[in-house]
């Protein structure tokens, strides 16, 4: 147990101090829809039993070739154990560019009470990301021959490494989390021409810090959060307020809430002659059911401002499976009044 928590820790201080990144899951808003996994690692297996999560996005219907995203991830506690595992398929598309990838994912789980229904837990995770990042020129088209232009269809493999801590106590949980954390250079945009203006590196890493608190009304309860993000390369930092708000029926239990995300920095452009600026700024709303074993979500995300990109939104469903015990579902009524002991889920 502390020989994991030493290595975890001397990871972190190595990586930190060296790292540079590369391509990944974009950070949206699957995290309201039970599925954090995908952005904080340590979470793999929190639970004790697994969880399936399938998410499509889709941006801009009335745009063509917008941003599309796919992700198949699976996570599973192994039992009478501390440890966690979990999986993430993913396929990312934009205009001409693509990304096809796959992140493998362990976590430590340490907990420090013997009462189950306490949940006080420390946890550790560290993801490994492969993936292939595409280019697709076929469809360039230029009156004059550019070097620069092969054609093709341009490929590169890229590999890197997330890791994240998280604690929970009680109502409260927290999670620390560094995407992309890696120092790997990009060989997509320097196979032809041997264009030496592109850059070697490009600095993806990108650190997200989570804060919660559950507010326990019996039947119904209260989840108020945020997260805050900090891109390395370009120094952007945003910050999402979520709201949501959980009922317990007797046939399922429904969830409402909204997300409000803005960013700290604005983007400067010009118009007619006068150089304005806009902020980022996005409000997602978002709905959901466990039924069972079974989870349904939907989330829209509208951008506000008087500048942006076509007049629809950002359209995302998740469906879900859980598998497993559910007994440290901290969610479900009969977990946080179930006299249970920790000996019963781990060693």
């Amino acid at each position: 147990m502390h020989r994991i928590f030493y290595l975890l820790v001397t990871l972190a201080f190595m990586l930190g101090r060296s790292a540079t990144a590369q391509e990944g899951i974009p950070v949206y808003f699957d995290y309201l829809t039970d599925n954090d996994y995908l952005v904080h690692p340590s979470l793999a297996g929190l639970g004790n039993g697994g969880k399936v999560r399938l998410t499509g996005r889709q941006q801009w219907f009335n745009v063509d070739d917008a941003p599309n995203l796919q992700t198949l991830n699976i996570q599973y506690r192994i039992p009478y154990s501390k440890s966690g595992l979990g999986m993430i398929l993913f396929k990312d598309a934009n205009g001409y560019h693509s990304q096809t990838g796959v992140k493998f994912t362990y976590a430590h789980h340490l907990s420090f009470t013997e009462d189950a229904r306490i949940f006080k837990q420390l946890s550790f995770g560290l993801s490994v990301t492969t993936l292939q990042s595409a280019l697709d020129e076929t469809d360039f088209r230029s009156i004059f021959p550019d070097p620069l232009i092969s054609g093709s269809v341009l490929s590169a493999f890229y590999f890197n490494v997330d890791m994240g801590i998280s604690y929970s106590f009680r109502e409260w949980y927290a999670h620390a989390t560094v995407l992309n954390a890696l120092q790997t250079e990009r060989q997509l945009y320097r196979q032809v021409g041997g264009n030496g203006n592109v850059p070697v590196v490009d600095n993806l890493r990108r650190y997200l810090f989570s804060l919660g608190y559950r507010i326990d009304k019996g039947d119904w309860w209260i989840e108020p959060s945020m997260m805050f993000q900090l891109s390395d390369f370009s120094q952007e930092k945003t910050l999402d307020i979520n709201g949501k708000v959980y009922k317990n029926y007797d046939f399922a239990t429904l969830w409402a809430g909204v997300s409000y995300r803005g960013s700290f920095d604005a983007a400067s452009f010009q118009v007619d002659n006068q150089v304005l600026s806009q902020r980022l700024q996005l409000i997602t709303p978002v709905v959901g059911a466990n039924f069972k074993q079974f989870v349904v979500s939907y989330n829209y995300t509208y951008q506000m401002g008087d500048f942006r990109m076509g007049n629809g939104g950002f359209h995302q469903i998740t469906l879900g499976l859980d598998f497993g015990s559910v007994r440290d579902d901290r969610f479900n009524p009969k977990w946080r009044t179930a006299p249970l002991s920790l000996t019963d889920i781990s060693n």
